[in-house]
């Protein structure tokens, strides 16, 4: 038994040390020297450092404050609403294995739906994922202490998460330094018998999985994950953008369409789900939804007409300016905003400054845009629907 998983067990082991945490008050320090009166200076360093973990987990994970997380854990875990997504593409009565469980986020939502194994090199880890399934109320899943990199997955129904962190103080975008690798993670698509890997959603990922299909999925309006579905469980060949909690989704070929570039911005300017663009697929939900693109190098969008879509964000456009800041704060003295949203993809803006120079007033807030139309500068006062 490793020192880590010693002290796990010994924290576990000792509920009224956590409850002491939970309810001291003061500095770190203070606190400390306090209860190492009563327990080992080793449990005492643990017991606060998981008091702190949960209470950043709290509002994200049900349950928190009876979890047993890490920082790297509960920074690497899948939300519940995107593990739910993923799992419910996974046949019920098939057996699962999730490599890599961590702290056990994507293996709830697989054991809800039926069997799972999971597996992580690192034993205590192991240990949080059970006990984390059962504060969940899960059933209890099989588990296996082992390097994913020696085990073989042939013929298995899989779920992968790669460590992004391993040594390092920030994830790496680069599929090359996952753990495991990506050699390992193209041979896992070619011998499974279906599955997913979950990637970075800035990862390097592009034509790197050919013959599956890679999914980008968002969550109130941040992209959480690319997963790459192979196997039998890839439903197409192409690109994916799914939009939670909705649960809309759009398949295509990036490559396939090219939409149209409008002159100048229409009645709405449509801001595309982050999925989307990462995805590739913006001219797709061009063509669906009967858009235009502001410029070839710009994701904004525009229309005519208010397209109710989860794939678009909508805002009603009240001025076309040119790139000019004086133009700008003469033409809101007429109609200032309570607070200003200010808005840019490519063009490099500071924000903060900007909005410290716009006038205030009046009861509605305004959305100022920079953008591109048609390759030239433009800044667009709108409105949020």
């Amino acid at each position: 038994m490793t020192s880590e998983l010693t002290t796990l067990h010994g924290l576990r082991g000792a509920p009224e040390l956590l409850a002491a945490v939970s309810r001291a008050t003061g500095s770190e320090f203070a606190i400390q020297r306090t209860l190492r009166d009563e327990y080992d200076a080793g449990l005492v360093r643990a017991a606060l450092s998981l008091h702190e973990v949960r209470i950043r987990a709290n509002g994200v994970l049900p349950h928190a404050e009876q979890l047993w997380l890490t920082r790297t854990g509960l920074e690497q875990t899948t939300h519940p609403v995107v593990a739910a997504h993923k799992a419910r593409r996974f046949p019920a009565t098939v057996p699962v294995l999730d490599l890599c469980c961590g702290i056990g986020g994507d293996a709830a939502a697989l054991a809800r739906r039926g069997p799972v194994t999971v597996l992580d090199h690192d034993e205590a880890m192991i240990e949080r994922c059970k006990w984390n399934l059962t504060v969940w109320g899960c059933p209890a899943p099989r588990t296996i202490v082992a390097d994913a990199n020696n085990v073989s997955v042939a013929g298995e129904m899989i779920h992968v998460d790669p460590d992004r962190r391993r040594s390092r103080s920030r994830p790496t975008k680069r599929l090359e330094q996952y753990i495991p690798g990506l050699t390992w993670m193209q041979a896992a698509t070619r011998v499974a018998a279906g599955g997913a890997i979950k990637l970075g959603p800035a990862g390097n990922f592009m034509q790197k999985f050919p013959g599956c299909e890679i999914e980008l999925i968002s969550l109130h309006g941040e992209c959480r994950e690319a997963t790459v579905w192979f196997g039998q469980l890839a439903t197409v060949e192409q690109f994916r953008a799914t939009v939670l909690p909705s649960g809309e989704s759009i398949a295509g070929d990036p490559l396939g369409v090219w939409s149209k570039v409008a002159a100048q911005p229409g009645q709405f300017l449509l801001d595309p789900d982050p999925a989307v663009v990462r995805s590739g697929l913006l001219d797709v939900v061009c063509e669906r939804l009967n858009l235009q693109r502001l410029d070839d190098e710009e994701e904004y969008l525009t229309s005519d007409k208010h397209p109710e879509s989860p794939f678009v964000t909508a805002f009603e456009v009240i001025a076309m300016l040119p790139n000019n800041r004086k133009r700008l704060c003469q033409f809101l003295r007429s109609e200032p905003a309570l607070y200003y949203e200010i808005k840019c993809r490519h063009i490099a803006v500071d924000a903060a400054s900007v909005g410290r120079k716009l006038p205030r007033g009046g009861t509605q807030p305004r959305v100022i845009f920079f953008l591109r139309v048609q390759g030239k500068t433009q800044i667009v006062v709108a409105r949020r629907l």
